[in-house]
């Protein structure tokens, strides 16, 4: 069958994040980036080379790096801290609560290469349980962005922002799915695909494959409604209780240790709210192997027909 986004081109949002961050910099001479000899990895070389004082690398120092993005906030910057996603939060997650969070200083925390994406660099570069450390943390939005055109724009909403955040960004390639003008909303999920039969909650490179998995089951007569979940902290309650309320099934899928994460954050609302049958997709609480991030993803049942299964699966327990 003709599914979405088959032989759509694929763009990986790191480009959309620099191009926005040296866009903004250039309007704005607060803007500053901060990295952990990691300006390759970040794309940042061009910014750079536009902005060469106004990029600080303090080498592989990922928790010195945070309270330097904390010091230049407390002097009226706005840094952009930028670093892989495992070492920004698992090397510095102390100071990432203590000079961020409890401070709440103004310190963008970009996770680059999120989830998975250094697949083949095995588990101590994969990232899965950062959306669980941050999110546990008060005063920091936690947001993972399903394409560029999110990307760029949860960047220009980020750099207006009074606070610190957490901004989750892969380096695998995705689809475009959201429209060019599109405006990232704290708190707000976009449904990109409405159904009546279950509901398939979904962000980062995991969005584009719930998309698929949806026109899979639609093949097969199964209604699945589509929301990208974007803001995991704060989440759009709203829209999960109505999505309960009208589909009375929830499936989940991350690129995240099921605890904590995604469908964690889903199921808090759904139990206080809206109880109906839910399914978490993601790493099962084990230590991800090595391989490339797609094989991965597939390996731990995220192949959109592997994702139509189990949404069938679900369906099947509904009352």
């Amino acid at each position: 069958m003709n599914t979405p986004y088959k032989n759509a081109k694929l763009h990986d949002c790191r480009d959309a994040f620099t191009a926005t961050l040296e866009a903004l910099a250039g309007q704005n001479s607060d803007i500053v980036a901060v990295c952990n000899d990691s300006v390759g990895s970040s794309k940042l070389g061009n910014f750079r080379e536009q902005f060469p004082e106004r990029l600080i690398n303090v080498g592989i120092a990922e928790q010195n790096m945070v309270g330097v993005g904390a010091g230049l906030a407390n002097g009226g910057k706005i840094p952009f801290v930028c670093a892989a996603a495992p070492f920004l939060t698992g090397r510095a997650l102390e100071q990432i609560k203590a000079d961020v969070a409890y401070s709440q200083t103004n310190v963008k925390l970009v996770g680059i290469s999120s989830g998975m994406a250094y697949g083949e660099l095995g588990p101590t570069h994969h990232s899965i349980e950062d959306f669980a450390w941050i999110r546990a943390l008060p005063n920091v939005p936690v947001i993972a962005p399903a394409d560029r055109a999110e990307t760029a724009a949860a960047i220009r909403w980020a750099a207006q922002y009074e606070g610190g955040c957490f901004l989750r960004l892969s380096r695998v390639g995705v689809p475009d799915l959201l429209p060019d003008d599109h405006v990232f909303e704290l708190g707000k999920a976009n449904m990109l695909r409405d159904g009546h039969d279950v509901t398939l909650i979904a962000n980062g490179v995991l969005t584009h494959r719930a998309m698929i998995a949806a026109a899979l089951l639609e093949a097969r007569g199964i209604s699945a409604r589509v929301l990208n979940m974007a803001s995991v902290r704060p989440i759009d309650e709203a829209a999960i209780i109505d999505a309960a309320h009208a589909t009375g099934a929830i499936v989940t899928c991350e690129e995240h240790t099921i605890f904590g994460g995604l469908g964690s954050a889903v199921a808090e609302v759904v139990v206080d709210h809206a109880p109906v049958p839910m399914t978490r997709l993601g790493v099962p609480g084990v230590f991800a192997h090595t391989a490339s991030a797609n094989t991965l993803l597939d390996d731990f049942g995220m192949a959109p027909d592997a994702i139509a299964q189990s949404a069938e699966a679900l369906i099947g327990r509904k009352g």
